[in-house]
């Protein structure tokens, strides 16, 4: 409950009620009208025209003017265009000084003091309502200037942010892209010199490997629209490129591309990136199964690899690369589990929702 607007309305309407039965006429036209006059006050808020009018009547008999001071600062506002609200101030002049000047012999002097005392008693309620309106819409516009001022700080804030976003990947782009082509182009010329089949195929491969992390760093930078071939690759692509790699690593289930959304798959392919890599960095030469389970409303990826030779797994080890994984999947409104298995290896688990 409003208390402030039920207290305001209560003294709008109570004084000019007290005020009419404070005279010493007890029923009267005069206490009459007054009284009618106020206890209709709350009319104003949805008719304020109408509740000036029906406030003449005890304006005619004298004791309205409390009444019409309420309802004339109402009517201002509403802010009415200032030829009417003068029109409503001058027959409120009219209907208070007529009977005064019918019924009572007043010196030129008189006459204008009078005149004066209505005309200001009436117009300066209802230009005071009228400021109060003027002053509220300007507090509102000031407030949306500054909301608008937020929002254009915020934008330049993203801007700013994005344009450093875009320097950093040009220096990354830059730094760590010289060095990837260098390795490409080192490899082409060791494969093309080499006489021997087996340095000639593994420098093959280097260079493949490399330019695809140069794609796939263009791509994640944003520096390049994801090419034909990136978007080809699939993870049956992948476990060829580890098993060439010399890693033992066996892949089942598939995924079926008309089947699988894009984001899914995509993140799919990390997964199981992200599992190899780890795999072979801290479990080399130990066997890496790849299970692909595509559910109807899921897809569930399984990546176990066996014991490395030196000593079981006992815990999480490395970089953030399973953090960041793990937070790929759960923008995507997927699940993952990683840690030490039973047998002393590796389990990873994901779980991709199929309408991501």
């Amino acid at each position: 409950m409003n208390w402030r607007f039920w207290g305001l309305e209560a003294l709008a309407v109570g004084l000019p009620v007290a005020a009419v039965i404070a005279t010493p006429d007890p029923m009267g036209y005069k206490v009459l009208s007054g009284l009618a006059a106020g206890l209709l006050l709350p009319l104003r808020h949805r008719w304020p025209r109408l509740t000036v009018l029906l406030c003449m009547p005890a304006m005619a008999g004298g004791l309205g003017w409390a009444a019409m001071l309420v309802a004339m600062f109402r009517l201002g506002r509403v802010r009415p265009k200032p030829p009417e609200l003068a029109g409503w101030v001058l027959l409120t002049c009219v209907v208070a000084v007529a009977p005064v000047l019918i019924t009572q012999s007043l010196t030129p002097g008189s006459i204008l003091l009078t005149l004066a005392f209505v005309v200001l008693s009436a117009g300066a309620p209802a230009v005071l309502g009228l400021l109060v309106a003027l002053r509220e819409q300007l507090a509102e516009s000031l407030q949306r200037l500054a909301d608008a001022g937020e929002v254009v700080a915020q934008a330049k804030a993203e801007m700013a942010k994005s344009e450093e976003r875009a320097r950093i990947a040009r220096e990354i782009h830059d730094a760590v892209g010289h060095h990837v082509t260098l390795i490409a182009v080192e490899s082409a010329a060791l494969g093309a010199s080499s006489g021997e089949a087996s340095v000639r195929e593994a420098a093959t491969r280097v260079r493949g490997l490399a330019k695809q992390a140069l794609d796939e760093m263009r791509t994640t930078l944003g520096l390049s629209s994801t090419t034909a071939e990136a978007e080809a690759r699939t993870i049956t692509d992948l476990v060829g490129q580890a098993r060439a790699s010399g890693v033992d690593v066996e892949l089942t289930g598939e995924l079926e591309h008309h089947e699988v959304p894009g984001a899914v798959e995509r993140a799919a392919y990390r997964v199981v990136q992200e599992a190899l890599t780890n795999a072979s960095k801290h479990a080399p030469g130990a066997g890496v199964r790849v299970d692909l389970s595509n559910r109807a409303d899921a897809l569930r990826i399984v990546v176990t690899n066996d014991a490395p030779d030196d000593e079981p797994i006992t815990e999480l080890t490395g970089g953030a690369g399973l953090e960041g994984l793990s937070e790929r999947i759960r923008m995507a409104g997927g699940e993952l589990d990683a840690g030490p298995s039973e047998d002393g290896g590796f389990r990873l688990v994901a779980l991709l929702p199929q309408d991501s």
